[in-house]
C-alpha cells in the first residue's frame, strides 16, 4: 500500500473541501456575511451621500483608500479596489469634478499622475469616518473592548485569506 507521495492515488483534497462547506459553521458564516455585506452596501451609499450628495457609492472606497494611504497612482487604486483602470479613471474624474481629489505629476515618473484628497475631501472624509466609528461604538457598546479588537483581527484574517 502506498501512503502519501505522488503515487497513482486519487486526489481527495477537493473532495474534503466539498464536504467541509456543508458544515454548520460555514453555513452560518455564509448567512452572517450575506447580512453584513448587504448592510455594508447600504451604509456605503449613506456615507457616500454624506461626503457629497452627488458621490457614487462605488467611488467612496477610493476616497477611503486615499484617506488612509495618501497619494496613489490610479493603477494602484484600481488594483487595490479590484476594478479596471478605465473604471477608476472615470470615478477619479467625477471625484475631481466634485472637488474631492486632485491630480499631480508623479515625481518618480513624469508620465504618471498621483491622486490625492483635496483639503475639502479630507475634511469631508474625516467627518463621515468619525460618524461611522461613533455608530460602531454605539452598536458595540455592550462588547468588551478585547472582543472588538478580536473581531477586527479575525476580519483582517478573513480578508487576507480571501485575497489568495
Amino acid at each position: 500500500m502506498h501512503e502519501g507521495g505522488n503515487g497513482g492515488g486519487e486526489d481527495t483534497s477537493s473532495q474534503a473541501l466539498d464536504s467541509d462547506v456543508d458544515q454548520p459553521g460555514f453555513l452560518a458564516l455564509e448567512r452572517e456575511l450575506t447580512v453584513l455585506l448587504r448592510r455594508a452596501r447600504a451604509s456605503q451609499g449613506e456615507m457616500s451621500r454624506a461626503v457629497h450628495p452627488d458621490l457614487e457609492p462605488s467611488a467612496y472606497g477610493l476616497l477611503v483608500r486615499l484617506d488612509e494611504c495618501g497619494k496613489q497612482r490610479a493603477t494602484e487604486l484600481a488594483a487595490f479596489i479590484g476594478v479596471g483602470k478605465a473604471t477608476v479613471s472615470r470615478q477619479l474624474h467625477a471625484l475631481e469634478e466634485l472637488g474631492l481629489v486632485t491630480r499631480e505629476p508623479d515625481p518618480a515618473d513624469g508620465r504618471a499622475w498621483l491622486v490625492a484628497l483635496t483639503p475639502e475631501g479630507r475634511s469631508r472624509m474625516g467627518r463621515v469616518r468619525d460618524a461611522r466609528r461613533a455608530r460602531y461604538a454605539r452598536g458595540l457598546a455592550a462588547w468588551d473592548p478585547d472582543e472588538v479588537t478580536e473581531l477586527a483581527r479575525l476580519l483582517h484574517q478573513l480578508n487576507r485569506g480571501m485575497e489568495k
